[in-house]
């Protein structure tokens, strides 16, 4: 999303001849995003002009990447609406550009809604439903790359940075959500293949017909609670001040709810997974902050932001999960 590495239509132009997709013939950066390297690629063949996205990969690699492009094209192939990768002539889905692993997907009609009402939520809390019980045969497994291993080996980077107040709250709540991931409660959680990032600009919208996730770049296998929580705690908040808005949350839970009904277990850990899915989010941009990469229109987001939405999960009760 952010461009890490340039690359020019015509670096493009003889890279694309491996592709079923005609000629190159415009590329601009996206400039949003932090991971990777994104740009909209425009096509042509014959008479028909066709978007995509290209993706060059800064930090996966080539070994971890069947994962995600496999799952987002298992997805599509389910009904679920999500971007789906183009192979080459070869079947690959992933191949290498200055370097780097690279891919090509479909790209999605319409825009981010940045402003969300329940009617939005609640089309989000269906998708993401039908999504989970779509991957439940998914056949590849890989850990949430940004679950709690990552949270242990990432904390000392960004701990010597922040004042007092801010090192108690980040290693106490580590410690809570070891006790939590420790638990019995936790083990009895349904898990399989999340989103793990679905925040406001990584779905599209065409009015409030809900046209796909994208960037499953962040996606793993965890409890698909935790994929709720870091969904509600994106699109169901004042932004000013994290906290919940009951309209938004319970449209996105009731829709989420009627297509993959929530459990008991589900709703004793809800208050957990909202302070993980705070806490996940609130490292990572501290850690984006404190140690920084190179990269053309980069913008390290607010670490701040997560860090009240992390106090106000663990000030405030949620509402429930279900009645």
């Amino acid at each position: 999303m952010a461009v890490f590495t340039s690359v020019s239509l015509d670096d493009v132009r003889p890279w694309i001849a491996q592709f079923p997709l005609g000629e190159a013939v415009a590329l601009k950066g996206i400039a949003s995003g932090i991971e990777n390297s994104n740009f909209f690629l425009t096509t042509q063949s014959g008479d028909v002009r066709t978007e995509h996205v290209l993706t060059i990969f800064e930090n996966l690699g080539f070994e971890q990447l069947p994962f995600y492009l496999q799952l987002m094209r298992h997805l599509a192939g389910h009904g679920v609406l999500v971007p789906e990768p183009v192979p080459n002539h070869d079947g690959q889905l992933c191949v290498p550009l200055h370097g780097k692993p690279a891919a090509i997907v479909s790209k999605l009609e319409g825009s981010s809604q940045m402003d969300p009402q329940p009617v939005h939520c609640a089309a989000v809390g269906d998708m993401l439903a039908r999504m989970h019980l779509a991957g439940r045969d998914f056949p590849l497994h890989q850990p949430n790359l940004r679950g709690i291993a990552w949270w242990h080996e990432t904390a000392p980077a960004v701990l010597p940075h922040l004042p007092e107040a801010q090192v108690q709250l980040l290693r106490s709540e580590i410690h809570f959500q070891e006790a939590f991931h420790g638990s019995d409660l936790y083990k009895r959680l349904q898990q399989g293949p999340v989103h793990a990032d679905l925040f406001r600009n990584n779905v599209m919208f065409d009015g409030e017909r809900l046209t796909g996730f994208f960037d499953f770049y962040f996606a793993g296998c965890d409890t698909w609670l935790f994929d709720v929580a870091v969904t509600v705690n994106d699109w169901c908040i004042d932004l000013d001040t994290g906290v919940l808005d009951t309209a938004r949350v319970r449209a996105m839970l009731d829709a989420y709810h009627a297509v993959r009904p929530f459990t008991a277990h589900e709703q004793a850990g809800w208050q957990c997974a909202l302070r993980a899915g705070a806490l996940r989010f609130w490292l990572s941009r501290l850690y984006d902050l404190y140690q920084p990469r190179a990269a053309e229109m980069l913008t390290p987001h607010d670490p701040t932001h997560f860090e009240r939405i992390l106090r106000e999960r663990i000030a405030t009760p949620a509402p429930r999960l279900f009645a």
